[in-house]
């Protein structure tokens, strides 16, 4: 009796679906309120891509200079894909995301904030950076 009890428990916990974490598709403008990503499907997932620039930094930067890679440093920022392969986590979405001004990749982990905003997380082990970005409504 025991056994199939335990049976029965274990058959529902296999055939309940999993979670889904809440999408994170579409226009988003940065903290800064300096750009506006596109987050949308790709072949590795979701990937988000610079669309537009509002703001030139202090620096002036419109390209992405900081690139470890030389031959990538004069490729304008729009259209530069700095969110890739990220992957429904149940909770949330994790992938990798580049920031121009430093020229690093970081792991990151995005999710909803109960306001509708968009949680951001770069991260370096187990120390991450947090960004909030809120839907880009009425923006090309």
């Amino acid at each position: 009796m025991k056994f199939r009890l335990l049976s029965a428990l274990a058959a529902l916990a296999l055939s309940t679906p999993a979670m889904a974490a809440a999408p994170i598709t579409g226009k988003w403008l940065t903290t800064e309120r300096d750009s506006i990503i596109e987050i949308a499907p790709c072949a590795s997932g979701l990937c988000g891509t610079i669309l537009r620039v509002l703001k030139v930094g202090p620096a002036g930067q419109t390209t992405d200079s900081n690139n470890p890679v030389v031959a990538l440093r004069t490729r304008p920022l729009v259209g530069i894909v700095i969110l890739t392969g990220f992957a429904d986590s149940g909770s949330d979405w994790r992938g990798r995301i580049y920031d121009p001004r430093s020229g690093r990749s970081y792991k990151s982990i995005v999710s909803h904030n109960p306001d509708g905003t968009l949680k951001v997380q770069g991260c370096i082990g187990f120390i991450c950076r947090t960004l909030v970005w809120t839907a880009a409504r009425n923006r090309p």
